[in-house]
């Protein structure tokens, strides 16, 4: 199959680029940094460089391929989130229609479709293709941006950026503590980039008749035991998640200068997270978990946060 992956080699991008190469797929990786042109190469894919700003790009891009699968970084120099990720979901679905794309495989957050403004799902409805939503949970990766500061390099009311999946976490090295309005005992599934991939590699060679969504997580727990487990896995399992307010995050992103819309919208992602109604649609979906677990990550979390 012909096969284009958005996303550059990003955490999932870059798993499910391998995975696709070796089952002898011709595979084109799009990406907005000329400098990934030679990894790219390297594994085995073909390099589209452009923007999906650009929707003349990507309907070039997009023209014979049998399936596609699109995701939209994150920009938080935008100031409203949910504008922006309307307007590059309306690129791809301009770019997939003129292109005649078939099957069209969206990467979206578990929290996406409770949080008002934010669900970019639907801009794909109108487009005569098989398509395929995938829901996954807060990445095991996100714990990475958390080094310096559980080193006790930053300060408390620090925030780290993490991924569309809604979670965003304040944390404090001084007293060992993850923060954020939602952790302590709320129950979340946390998913790892390459069971996503996985997921993805699976679904690009379907077709489903009728619009699908597909939820995935590797692991569920608290927020307190996932945080014992990486900070076991770093000599430090005291490590806690501390639950805060809607209004002491929204103040405290407030402080951390980030534009009004965006600080609203980030806390109701985690306000969807921490009223459970994530989880329930998770468990409706009755979705099976994937392979890597929180420990086996934790063990290459620990690698990399000795190293730096």
């Amino acid at each position: 199959m012909n096969i284009i992956v958005t996303g550059s080699l990003g955490n999932i991008s870059l798993p499910l680029t391998e995975t696709l190469v070796k089952q002898g797929h011709t595979v084109t990786v799009v990406s907005s940094d000329p400098k990934k042109q030679a990894a790219i190469e390297t594994l085995g894919a073909i390099p589209a460089i452009g923007s999906i700003a650009d929707v003349a790009f990507l309907t070039d891009t997009f023209k014979g391929a049998d399936a596609v699968y699109t995701m939209i970084p994150l920009s938080f120099t935008e100031p409203d989130l949910g504008a922006y990720m309307r307007r590059m979901a309306q690129n791809y679905a301009e770019a997939l229609k003129a292109a005649g794309t078939k099957r069209i495989v969206v990467m979206s957050g578990w929290a996406a479709d409770l949080v008002k403004g934010e669900n970019i799902e639907h801009i794909f409805n109108g487009l005569d293709a098989s398509i395929t939503i995938m829901r996954p949970g807060s990445f095991y990766t996100n714990f990475y941006q958390s080094i310096d500061l559980i080193k006790g390099k930053g300060f408390i009311g620090k925030f780290l950026t993490l991924r569309y999946s809604g979670l965003w976490a304040l944390l404090t090295g001084k007293t060992g503590l993850l923060m954020g309005n939602y952790g302590g005992d709320d129950r979340i599934v946390f998913v790892s980039p390459r069971d996503i991939a996985d997921a993805v590699a699976e679904e690009l060679l379907l077709l489903p008749q009728e619009k699908t969504i597909r939820y995935v997580g590797s692991e569920e727990m608290t927020c307190n035991e996932a945080a014992r487990i990486i900070g076991t896995a770093i000599g430090k399992p005291w490590l806690k998640w501390m639950l805060l307010s809607d209004k002491e995050m929204l103040q405290g992103l407030k402080m951390a200068k980030l534009p009004e819309k965006l600080a609203e919208t980030l806390v109701e992602m985690q306000a969807a997270m921490h009223s459970g109604k994530t989880l329930e649609n998770f468990h409706q979906n009755k979705p099976k978990m994937g392979k890597v677990k929180l420990a086996d990550f934790a063990k290459e979390f620990a690698a990399v946060y000795h190293q730096k």
